[in-house]
């Protein structure tokens, strides 16, 4: 199901950290020797429902990071975060990667690995179980994390787009 309605965030008045998720060597092989440059994805998020995630790509480590923040800041999206945990289970697939989260009582914790672990706590998830399956390659499964998140939904948006009383959409 594809969400239309994912709702971009201007980085203006927001107060945003930023978390490293990796950082690669990459090599290219050229005819007067080896060229080293560096690839870091990063995620970046108010820890109150706004994340994003960019890649930088530069010769030093530091140049990548900030290139990578940059781009991150200008891919920012809104999340609906209930109670400190998710509104319900999501499950997405970004190429190879499948990730599962679904929310969780109050003193869980974040039960996630690397990667997802950085998406979730820039959203500001503080209590979610959550399972990635398939390749474990950080790009696709932040790529896959975010997607899962922008395919939640929250009780207002259900009852808008059902058309009824938000009372309806709880007691069913």
């Amino acid at each position: 199901m594809s969400n239309t309605n994912i709702k971009k965030v201007r980085t203006s008045d927001l107060e945003l950290k930023d978390r490293l998720v990796s950082i690669q060597r990459v090599t290219k092989v050229t005819k007067g020797g080896r060229t080293f440059t560096f690839s870091a994805i990063v995620v970046v998020g108010n820890e109150n429902g706004v994340v994003g995630y960019g890649l930088g790509k530069a010769s030093e480590v530091t140049s990548a990071i900030a290139k990578g923040v940059e781009d991150a800041k200008k891919n920012l999206v809104k999340i609906p975060v209930l109670h400190g945990t998710i509104p319900h289970k999501q499950e997405a697939r970004y190429s190879g990667s499948l990730v599962m989260i679904r929310p969780a009582a109050p003193g869980t914790g974040v039960i996630a690995g690397g990667a997802m672990r950085a998406v979730l706590e820039s959203v500001g998830v503080r209590n979610v179980l959550a399972k990635s399956k398939g390749s474990s390659n950080p790009h696709n499964l932040v790529k896959a994390t975010i997607a899962a998140l922008l395919e939640l939904r929250d009780a207002h948006s259900v009852a808008q787009v059902r058309g009824v009383s938000l009372d309806t959409v709880f007691n069913g």
